[in-house]
């Protein structure tokens, strides 16, 4: 007997350490979780942000297009006007070389004078017309000098909208570390707090058979708060309670409000089944008992925002055993200080 007592606790110390070591594993996979949907939560800004800035600059583009598309318009239109300028320039001097030949036939007969006052009236028309195309082409001149105004306008919209994004940037990342950093703070004040509070526990129970120190967790036997397949706290349990009410009020006035702990209650069993009219399951047994420790540290006047209750069934044993030994360690109620 004596050897076999040894053997067991040589089997619970190397087994206190395993559950430790996956609290620990399982608190860093919650921050990085955390920190994962902080990125996340930043890449969606980040890319509605840019989003904005794309339909902004596709805008941009069209009008861009567009104008682009009007002044090679207008100027195909003035390069046609200025060929017609041109042509009639080249008429015009025709006219004129024309009209002087028929001011020599005036000076040599009276007959060519009705003729050269045809010729007169079809030069004063060419003369108009040359007149409207000069019009025409300052008309056009002028809408060139529009659209230059025009593409120079947005061409620092768009320098404007690039500065805007990256200073959107730039805050973005600013953000993110400066999150960072407050998420550090809290996770590190949490800590302080939640060793304080473990401290003042462990003082207050003492060394004692039935409770247990796993990593960040108390670990209770349920036998020291409930009967074999009951709910229904007994008596002694409630005692202590009491004393980790008390604790748990004290905390929750020393914690900075805006630090988002609670207190969690894990209810387990062991790996037997149970099946009855009030408790068709182990899952419905372990969380009923993690409820009512909660129930009552609220009846204690513990805020219920502060206190989470959860049912682990017979699925997260501390003992893999078969043993009577392994079912009653494996039978247990666990605290533990945590963020929300």
């Amino acid at each position: 007997m004596a050897i076999s007592a040894r053997a067991g606790r040589r089997r619970d110390r190397t087994l206190n350490y395993w559950p430790g070591f996956v609290d620990a594993l399982s608190t860093l996979l919650l921050s990085i979780v955390f920190l994962l949907s902080v990125f996340m939560l930043w890449q969606f800004f980040l890319a509605r942000e840019i989003s904005t800035q794309e339909s902004a600059l596709e805008r941009l583009n069209r009008q861009i297009a567009e104008l682009t598309d009007l002044l090679a318009l207008e100027r195909s239109n003035r390069r046609t006007l200025e060929t017609n300028i041109s042509g009639l320039q080249s008429t015009l001097r025709a006219t004129e070389q024309e009209r002087g030949r028929l001011q020599g036939m005036i000076e040599s007969g009276a007959g060519a004078e009705a003729r050269a006052g045809d010729l007169g009236a079809a030069l004063e028309s060419e003369k108009a017309a040359t007149a409207r195309a000069l019009s025409q082409v300052e008309l056009l001149n002028q809408q060139l000098a529009a659209m230059r105004r025009q593409l120079a306008a947005l061409e620092e919209a768009l320098a404007a909208s690039e500065s805007r994004d990256r200073e959107s940037q730039a805050r973005i990342a600013d953000l993110g570390s400066r999150l960072n950093v407050a998420l550090a703070q809290r996770v590190q004040e949490l800590a302080r707090y939640r060793s304080d509070f473990f401290g003042r526990l462990r003082q207050i129970l003492g060394n004692r058979p039935d409770i247990r120190i796993v990593g960040d967790r108390f670990v209770f036997q349920s036998e020291l708060f409930f009967a074999p397949g009951q709910a229904v706290l007994r008596p002694e349990g409630q005692g202590e309670l009491d004393r980790m009410a008390t604790l748990l009020l004290d905390l929750e006035r020393q914690i900075p409000p805006d630090i988002p702990w609670v207190l969690r209650v894990d209810g387990h069993t062991d790996v037997r089944p149970i099946n009855t009219a009030q408790f068709p399951s182990n899952w419905a047994l372990s969380a009923s008992r993690a409820i009512a420790v909660v129930q009552y540290l609220i009846g204690k006047g513990v805020p219920p925002p502060r206190l989470v209750a959860a049912g682990f069934g017979e699925f997260q044993p501390l003992d893999p055993g078969t043993t009577d030994e392994a079912h009653a360690r494996n039978r247990r109620i666990e605290l533990k200080l945590t963020e929300r």
